[in-house]
């Protein structure tokens, strides 16, 4: 039977009853989502892998307590979210401690990989200014708004599964990303970039 047959329930299944590959397949199926949500909290690509993988490894430890109220990827997005804003917030402890960035550029480094599109080396000289703008706008937001609207612009995940890692209401999860989304067009426009 082809693994693309079998559900995520009955993978689980396989797994509780001592099959290692069923879960190999689980995390085959889901590595790609649950990355994009480490890197959409943490922003270091580096962090991202290293919450990943405890996600996958708490989850494997924790999986007899996965009751199917929700879909697995829900679960499984729920434990990643959670590791990751753990890690996030030990990370800031750690850095402000130790030395503050030596300029701007280091310190919107973890926006930039959220916001940045891979561009061309002429478009980013053209847009490099507006990504600059858009990112302090992003900063500026509280966490509920920008952890919303960084999971939102993945484009990876509905808005259940955003209220299940954010804990959060759909409705509310909806309403932050569009107010998030509000607060940085306001925020850009004040700015003088009236094409946004």
């Amino acid at each position: 039977m082809s693994t693309e047959c079998v559900s995520d329930v009955d993978l689980v299944t396989r797994t509780r009853q001592g099959d290692p590959a069923a879960f190999g397949e689980l995390v085959d199926r889901h590595r790609a989502a649950v990355y994009r949500a480490a890197l959409a909290a943490l922003g270091s690509h580096a962090d991202a892998e290293d919450a990943a993988q405890d996600a996958f490894l708490l989850a494997y430890r924790r999986l007899e307590s996965f009751r199917g109220e929700s879909s697995f990827k829900t679960w499984l997005l729920t434990i990643v979210w959670r590791q990751a804003i753990n890690k996030r917030r030990s990370v800031r402890r750690i850095w402000s401690r130790m030395v503050a960035p030596r300029d701007e550029d280091e310190a919107s480094e973890m926006m930039a990989s959220v916001t940045a599109q891979s561009p061309t080396p002429e478009e980013a000289t053209a847009h490099g200014e507006l990504r600059h703008a858009v990112q302090r706008a992003i900063r500026a937001l509280t966490t509920k708004l920008r952890d919303a609207l960084l999971l939102a612009q993945a484009g990876d995940y509905t808005y259940d599964e955003m209220g299940a890692m954010l804990g959060a209401p759909t409705g509310t999860i909806k309403w932050r990303v569009s107010e998030a989304r509000r607060l940085v067009r306001t925020t850009l426009r004040a700015a003088g970039h009236d094409d946004v």
